[in-house]
């Protein structure tokens, strides 16, 4: 009798890499991007932009502190800020999972406890599992509905067997999983807004909540997993105090006043000639250009194709001719962004300036015609203009598109040939730099007799009106990893553009861009996985989805100098949580 061949179990370990073996050895002292000699104590003030209206940030009503996820509620594991994916072992102590990765085992550290005392089970590890599959945000619903069984081998083991959908990110997604108590969680309301400070098993706990102002996080003095190596040189600060601006004017303002001590500046012109106040004359604050290994990711004007204006990809082609980033980057940015040119600009995982390779043709045979020809052998970049801002070459090339779309200029207007209305729309927008540069696209637009109209909402309602995809042009900023992977079916995947919640603004529909995310998913390799990215970036790019902006090639932030970080800054870019403020004398 033939006896049937059983899978190779793997062996428990302490990290699990995407592709290729950890950086760190299991018995590592500390992270190499912190000072595991940092002091702790005193307070972190830090200023948001927005408001928030729930402490709840794993489901889709309301919206979060941005501080809630990692600092209050844990994961499994933790992410190494200085490798492309890695996990690090925090609640769960060790890993193990096959060659297939065709399932994932955690064991708990019997240490691990939420910030009320009581010890993390196996209990709640499936607890949270089903919690987040069945009432989650859309996100969690697809990554966690691909696990077929889950199972506690003990008190403090579980198993997640998966679907064999060939899916090899799987075991760090449930590595990432947010482990939520059973004993302080009602599932029939877990999906309601609420101002109740969760309970978690992190670093700090919600000490006080100010709804829609300020939220104070403070230290948990019996935080279980303080003495982790994983953990050492991280949460220095005492307490964190996030306070919430509805306007960037009195945003920036609060930050020269001292109010909050650290800011990311997005603005090259405030970043050039804003800053010139007495504290920073003083030496009091201080301006640093971070550098940050990651994707740029793509930062555009996002066409909604949902809306039957923008149906059309020779329409979503004219109006990228129409965008002038050589104009509007020298008048409004003092020339100190790099056009955007890919959705992983800045990184190997960019199609850019490199012609396909074998791998990714096979991957794009069964869909010909999909990607264009400039873009699959890299000639391919976003249009560019002579910077007068009334480049005539560009309008005459998108008005033979829109021609050839069934539009036609009657007089000063651009109208559908068959019902000779004009064409419209909206671009709806949150912040006064959001809106200038909508203004600008606008006028932009307005040469070839196109009106669109520039509608501003607060942060509330925009994120309302985002979710359930209610525009027809916003702008959007997609950040990205070097090792993306489940959430780019949440970013670009078909099933994505018809649920409310994700982050697929675009609704793109496209049997293409779902292959490239599967093929990037099951790769084995690191070279076959650049590949199936690559082809990935292509497809997207030629369904001009969006009107690629730009980005700053550094990461720009500006502190008070009571705060200070490590000397090394990991691949990820800054790291507030290895941060400190220093004694005073």
């Amino acid at each position: 009798m033939a006896v049937l061949a059983q899978p190779v179990q793997g062996e428990p370990k302490h990290a699990i890499a995407m592709h290729g073996e950890p950086a760190l050895p299991p018995n590592f002292a500390a992270m190499p991007y912190v000072n595991p000699a940092a002091p702790r104590g005193g307070r972190l003030a830090q200023g948001i932009l927005g408001t928030f209206d729930s402490l709840n940030p794993l489901i889709v009503r309301g919206l979060a502190p941005p501080d809630i996820r990692g600092h209050v509620i844990e994961g499994l594991m933790a992410r190494g800020y200085d490798e492309p994916f890695t996990l690090y072992g925090l609640i769960a102590q060790s890993v193990e999972t096959d060659a297939a990765r065709s399932y994932v085992t955690f064991t708990i550290n019997p240490a691990a406890a939420f910030s009320d005392g009581k010890p993390i089970t196996a209990d709640d590890l499936i607890f949270s599992w089903q919690l987040l599959r069945d009432r989650g945000r859309p996100n969690h619903r697809i990554y966690y509905a691909k696990v077929v069984k889950a199972e506690a081998l003990d008190a403090r083991t579980v198993r997640f067997d998966f679907s064999g959908s060939g899916d090899r990110e799987l075991p760090l997604i449930l590595g990432l999983m947010p482990v939520l108590p059973r004993h302080a969680i009602n599932p029939e309301t877990f999906e309601e807004t609420t101002f109740v400070p969760p309970v978690g098993s992190g670093p700090y706990v919600v000490a006080a909540v100010d709804p829609g102002k300020s939220v104070t996080l403070r230290r948990n003095p019996n935080y279980w997993g303080r003495d982790l190596a994983l953990n050492r040189g991280l949460w220095n600060f005492e307490e964190i105090r996030m306070d919430f601006y509805r306007d960037s004017n009195s945003h920036f303002e609060a930050f020269k006043k001292g109010l909050y001590d650290f800011r990311v500046e997005q603005d090259p012109g405030r970043w050039e000639e804003g800053y010139d106040f007495p504290a920073l004359r003083e030496g009091r604050v201080v301006k640093e250009a971070f550098p940050s290994g990651l994707p740029k990711g793509m930062s555009g004007l996002v066409f909604n194709t949902r809306r039957p204006v923008f149906a059309d990809i020779r329409v979503r082609q004219a109006l990228s001719m129409l965008f002038d980033f050589e104009w509007i980057n020298k008048n409004f940015y003092f020339g100190r962004y790099t056009r955007t040119k890919s959705y992983f600009d800045g990184s190997e995982l960019s199609s850019h300036g490199i012609a396909a390779d074998g791998y990714e043709r096979t991957l794009l045979v069964p869909f010909p015609d999909v990607v264009r020809a400039d873009i699959l052998d890299g000639t391919w970049s976003p249009p560019s203009s002579d910077g007068s801002g009334r480049d005539r070459d560009s309008l005459r090339a998108a008005l033979r598109l829109l021609s050839d779309a069934g539009y036609e200029l009657f007089g000063t207007q651009l109208r559908s040939r068959e019902t000779k209305k004009q064409l419209t729309f909206e671009i709806m927008v949150t912040t006064r730099d959001q809106e200038r540069l909508a203004l600008q696209v606008s006028d932009n637009f307005k040469r070839a007799g196109i009106a669109a109209a520039v509608r501003v909402v607060d942060a509330v309602q925009f994120d309302r009106r985002r979710l359930t995809y209610d525009f027809d042009m916003i702008q959007n900023r997609w950040d990205q990893s070097l090792s993306p992977g489940n959430e780019q079916a949440f970013y670009w995947g078909s099933a994505a553009a018809s649920e409310d919640g994700t982050r697929n603004y675009m609704g793109a529909k496209s049997a293409a861009v779902d292959a490239m995310i599967a093929a990037l998913l099951r790769a084995e390799s690191r070279q076959d996985f650049v590949s199936a990215t690559r082809a990935l970036d292509r497809v997207l790019l030629s369904g001009f989805y969006v009107i690629p902006l730009f980005h700053a090639p550094e990461q720009w932030v500006a502190r008070w100098t009571q705060v200070r970080h490590p000397e090394r800054t990991p691949l990820s870019g800054y790291l507030p949580e290895a941060w400190w403020r220093e004694p005073s004398p």
